[in-house]
């Protein structure tokens, strides 16, 4: 398998993947695969083969998600990214057949993009680690606000952030952020002094666009 009209932005969180990949897709008129896009396919996955994705859509009290230790949030997080890598290299498989440019917010491994993307296909973008766990509730978004309010349902709500935070710690490590750095594909890091349109050319510059 390998994609030749695939444009993919991986990287960690808060460095603004799905604002990129909206505006490369609107300037390009290209195919917009945004944060979670495969998210369209969980209802119908099975529990056996992607029992982390299914953990989620299954789960009953969404108090227990949010009770797990930080090294059961590590494990589900990690178990996730590869099960949402079938459901992407699937997906894509469909779209690359396409006349137009696919633009992929994505949670594709590093040594996977290597063997499929093609070369200048991928970038990578990184914040600081500690952006992600300190602001992370500071999104408005419906998820986010939802497990705010679940930590706050807590018996002693401090306690629960505490250890949703050391959850978010795990898998917004320094470690990681080393990983994507040096995965060996161009890099934006984040600098809250740049505008979006600036960014935009950074990564047309990557992309061979400009």
């Amino acid at each position: 398998m390998h994609f030749d009209n695939v444009y993919f932005v991986n990287g960690n969180a808060y460095a603004g993947k799905s604002t990129l990949v909206r505006h490369l897709s609107e300037k390009y008129g290209g195919i917009e695969c945004g944060e979670n896009y495969h998210d369209s396919l969980v209802a119908d996955l099975s529990s056996d083969e992607f029992p982390c994705l299914a953990y989620t859509r299954d789960l009953e009290d969404w108090h227990d998600f949010i009770r797990r230790t930080p090294e059961e949030y590590e494990a589900w997080y990690d178990g996730v990214s590869k099960e949402c890598e079938a459901l992407e290299l699937s997906i894509l498989e469909k779209l690359a057949g396409q006349d137009r440019p696919v633009f992929v917010d994505t949670n594709i491994s590093a040594e996977t993009l290597h063997a499929v993307a093609s070369p200048g296909h991928v970038l990578i973008m990184l914040a600081d680690p500690e952006i992600s766990v300190k602001r992370f509730f500071e999104r408005p978004d419906r998820e986010k606000q939802f497990l705010y309010r679940l930590i706050l349902e807590e018996p002693d709500p401090e306690k629960a952030m505490e250890n949703y935070r050391r959850g978010l710690m795990r898998i917004n490590s320094r470690e990681r952020y080393e990983r994507f750095l040096h995965a060996g594909f161009p890099v934006i890091l984040r600098d809250e002094n740049r505008s979006e349109e600036e960014t935009l050319r950074l990564a047309e510059k990557a992309f061979g666009f400009a």
